[in-house]
């Protein structure tokens, strides 16, 4: 505890026995009560380490003005204010405030985005809680808390152990050593380091293998990883590799601006012999005009809101660069069970030695019926079942919970199953339990495929249990348990035969075993279990298809993206499932042992065709992520175990399990899936299309009107003529479009096509051919449309002010027709729904018009930014000028679309 840890020397926790630290943390070995654990919560706080220092408010503010085009457009605010422009200087600083407020508002939301979901990734941990497991947030742990570890949990809080199976624990991150250490329930010395204190557990380290128990001895800042501040974890900053691409292209394309506009501002002074205050505002209108200087925050916010539209569709992005990579995904690997399937196992089927029984139940409750042969029977009829049911209990970690009539699993799901079916067969577990206390087990391990527990009852006796995969089980058995429970040589073929049966109707399968051993026996090595065993019998567990996976799996295909399905299970479980939920060819499947006979050639051949691979290890995941990664494909790949981690960080996006997968496999992902369900990965691949697709034409708007804006000014300069739009109109425009309406395209939603077009490859450009297209057709677009109306004004014999000031509201409607123009880039704008926008667009259109007829009709306005009156008619046509231009691009988009593939037609929605 942690008012204690101050007055009892925090640092000798590892020189007490067990049972001392469990006085001393006034405890004992099955938990505290959930009242002494509030009122403990209350007084220690929550388990959390300090939060980080954050940079002031003023300091995040005034970096938004360490900006090379800041810095240009203060030097040009000083300059103007020498030559006694004082309305230019205003406008400039205007535009200078403006952007760095609205990136200081976004920033702030950014950033608290990030940290909810950091918060929504924080470990949960399995706690001993009136006796009873529960899973509390890591937050809610006390002092006094046992809490249970397992292979890839992360350790929530420093923890002295009071059982230790095989548990080997990752301290590389306090001690430096890579190795795992071995740890043990003995105190050590009092001089003991940090890496030699075997009995200890300090939190954030990763378990690697076993399993056990400790008792929370220090939370918080109080623990060992608490007392290093260096340590501490920070918000990640909202940044991918094509965002920092995009900012040195912007920060390179200002320096070019400012190259040409140096060159153009001494050809006007000293070629054209214009006055060096006219050229040098003429100069500065064209540099604002070309420089993108919104276009990085644009990119920034576009990123929040796709971070945040993914966390909810349950995907919590723990690395901003799998954005980028979920939209070119073309391959997805995944577990079935719990992420194609409900994870809500129940056992269907029990095959002994002399019949088959079929369960019915409803979920976790531990009341159904049995039947024998079609017909109800009781359990006390026939002894197997019950010695089977005790087995079951025994070799278990599980514990169901009832919650308003409610039953629930706390722990692995399947053994929730097996927990159930003891309740049907007659046994109360926690009497069980009390009865036969577990002496020393074996965790379940991959490697082994196998869980074992040694347990002792009062009347002196001792037996093993074990439960695995029936391959594994039935080659450590000798012998089967037959009629009236007499021992008798195993029937290989008519186990193999059952299991087959089970597995052919979609049931995942697992073996019971038992061996009796001596009173005396109290620690259990493998070699123990590898000794002859007596197999009890077989049970069936079904997992049903999640309701939505058949959808999100046809949604995939429809996307050119093969779904793959990597499983433990039994083959035809595994093929059953597959038929269901419409895999693309579920009928060719490989096993592990298929794999292990495969050379990586041979693997490579045979992995583009097969998408069901069944009875496979962690292990194997990393070879069929390398075999796609050979064919050139993106891979997505899922994982909860400690073992999958190879996989995850090799795959293209590493996709964690939140809810089963381990704090291991969390750390080597890319993304978290809070709920476990494969449509939630779908949905990731949709919002990274999105997110993608909305930083594309976020640059496909920004970078043509800036090209348009500029050639205005460039021409006139150029060719002597008189600016159509002045230098201060052009600042004008900047404030009020080049944020608002851009910021618009980062709230888009996902275009209808979106899912039905093949993936993009990982190394597209942003800036390819059709985009440079893109911006010399609407830059000349824009030249033509803003000179053509100056002209037609001057015609009409209108005055300067009012010729300008129709060419000023030209331009802007333009960049308006332009940005619902942009908006579907792959499909048609000629619909009702593209037409009518999103609540976002519309708010910055009217926060532009309003601003537009401000500026043209109040007197103080156009006073300061000389402009006049436009006629009733004028405007009209102003309007009409961005219908032409919005019915010019949508047509070439509509003759270039019909020029590509069919397959890019399909997706395109067109």
């Amino acid at each position: 505890m942690r008012s204690e840890s101050k007055n009892q020397a925090p640092c000798l926790w590892h020189t007490l026995a067990s049972d001392a630290a469990l006085d001393l943390a006034r405890t004992s070995a099955s938990g505290l009560t959930q009242g002494e654990a509030d009122t403990r919560l209350q007084a220690h706080g929550p388990n959390r380490l300090p939060e980080p220092p954050q940079r002031s408010a003023w300091k995040r503010f005034l970096l938004h003005f360490h900006n090379i085009l800041i810095y240009v457009l203060l030097g040009s605010a000083v300059v103007t204010a020498a030559l006694g422009h004082f309305v230019d200087t205003l406008v400039i600083l205007a535009v200078v405030l403006g952007n760095a407020v609205i990136g200081f508002v976004q920033e702030g939301k950014a950033e608290k985005a990030m940290a909810a979901i950091r918060r929504m990734l924080a470990p949960r941990a399995a706690v001993l809680r009136d006796g009873d497991r529960r899973t509390v947030d890591g937050e809610a742990l006390v002092p006094g808390d046992v809490v249970l570890l397992e292979a890839g949990d992360k350790v929530p809080a420093d923890l002295r152990l009071i059982q230790a199976l095989n548990l080997q624990i990752q301290e590389a991150l306090l001690t430096g050593e890579s190795v795992p250490v071995e740890k043990q329930t003995r105190p050590v010395s009092a001089e003991a380091a940090i890496g030699d204190r075997v009995c200890m557990a300090y939190s954030g380290t990763l378990i690697t293998s076993g399993a056990g128990r400790g008792v929370v001895v220090a939370t918080g800042g109080e623990t060992e990883i608490g007392r290093i501040s260096g340590m501490l974890s920070r918000v990640e900053v909202l940044t991918t590799p094509l965002v920092n691409q995009m900012n040195v292209f912007a920060r390179w394309l200002t320096v070019l601006i400012l190259l040409v506009a140096a060159l153009l501002l001494a050809f006007g002074y000293f070629v054209g012999h214009f006055a060096f205050g006219d050229m040098f505002m003429a100069v500065v209108g064209l540099s604002v005009a070309a420089i993108p200087e919104g276009l990085p925050a644009v990119l920034t916010i576009t990123l929040a809101v796709g971070v945040q539209a993914m966390a909810r569709r349950n995907a919590i992005v723990r690395r901003l660069p799998a954005i980028e990579t979920l939209g070119s995904v073309s391959v997805i690997c995944t577990d079935k069970t719990g992420t194609l399937t409900r994870n809500e196992m129940m056992v269907a089927s029990v095959a002994t030695s002399a019949h088959a029984f079929s369960i019915d139940g409803t979920g976790y409750e531990p009341r159904g019926a049995i039947h024998l042969q079609e017909h109800p029977t009781s359990p006390q009829e026939h002894p197997i079942l019950q010695e089977l049911a005790r087995a079951a209990t025994l070799c278990n970690d599980a514990s169901l919970l009832e919650r308003d009539g409610v039953w629930t699993v706390e722990g692995d799901p399947m053994e929730g199953a097996l927990l159930a079916l003891s309740g049907k067969c007659g046994l109360e577990a926690r009497q069980e339990l009390a009865a036969w206390r577990r002496t020393d087990a074996i965790p379940f391990d991959a490697r082994h495929r196998f869980m074992a527990s040694l347990n002792h009852d009062h009347e002196g006796h001792a037996t093993i249990s074990v439960k695995g995969a029936p391959e594994q089980i039935l080659a450590m058995c000798a012998l089967q348990r037959g009629a009236e429970q007499a021992t008798e040589p195993l029937d290989l073929a008519h186990w193999q035969a059952h299991a087959d049966r089970i597995a052919g109707q979609g049931q995942r399968v697992l073996a019971l075993a038992v061996r009796p051993v001596a009173p005396e026996h109290t620690v259990l090595e493998l070699s123990d279990v590898g000794g002859p065993l007596v197999l009890l019998g077989l049970v069936g567990l079904i997992d049903p298809p999640r309701a939505e996976a058949a959808e999100a799996v046809a949604e995939c295909r429809g996307a050119g993206i093969r779904v793959k399905m990597i499983t433990g299970d039994h083959k035809g479980t595994a093929v059953a499932i597959g038929r269901q939920i419409g895999l693309q060819n579920p009928d060719s499947v490989l096993t592990g042992a298929d794999l292990d006979a495969m050379d990586e050639m041979a693997l490579a051949a045979a992995v583009v065709d097969t998408d069901i691979f069944a009875r496979t290890s962690p292990e194997h995941k990393l070879r069929l992520v390398m075999a796609l990664q050979s064919h050139g494909m993106t891979v997505a790949m899922t994982g909860d175990g400690v073992n999958d981690a190879p996989a995850l960080k090799r795959a293209d996006a590493g996709i964690a399990m939140g809810q089963k997968g381990s704090e291991a496999a969390k750390e080597a992902a890319e993304l978290v899936l809070a709920d476990d369900n494969f449509a939630s990965i779908v949905a990731a691949v949709r919002e990274g299309r999105t997110v993608y697709d909305n930083i594309k034409k976020v640059i496909s708007w920004t970078l043509p009107t800036n090209a348009g804006e500029a050639m205005t000014i460039v021409v006139a300069l150029l060719f002597g003529l008189s600016l159509p739009i002045t230098p201060v109109q052009i600042l004008w425009v900047n404030l009020i479009t080049a944020i608002t309406l851009g910021m618009a395209l980062a709230f888009e939603p996902t275009e209808a096509g979106t899912m039905r077009r093949t993936p993009r490859r990982r190394n597209e450009p942003l800036l390819s051919g059709e985009l440079v297209w893109h911006i010399v057709l609407v830059s000349l677009l824009f030249l033509g449309g803003v000179y053509g109306m100056y002209a037609y004004a001057v015609d009409r014999g209108y005055s300067l002010d009012l010729a300008r000031t129709i060419a000023l509201n030209t331009l802007v409607v333009l960049e308006i027709f332009h940005l619902f123009f942009i908006r579907n880039i792959y499909g048609t704008s000629l619909t009702w729904q593209a037409v009518r926008g999103t609540p976002m667009v519309w708010a910055t259109v009217l926060a532009v018009v309003v601003a537009q007829f401000a500026i043209t009709y109040l007197p103080l306005l156009q006073g300061i930014f000389a402009t006049a009156p436009v006629p009733l008619w004028d405007g009209v046509l102003i309007v009409g000028i961005g219908v032409v231009l919005f019915a010019l691009l949508e047509s070439e988009k509509q003759i270039r679309l019909a020029l590509v593939a069919p397959s890019v037609r399909r997706g395109s929605g067109a």
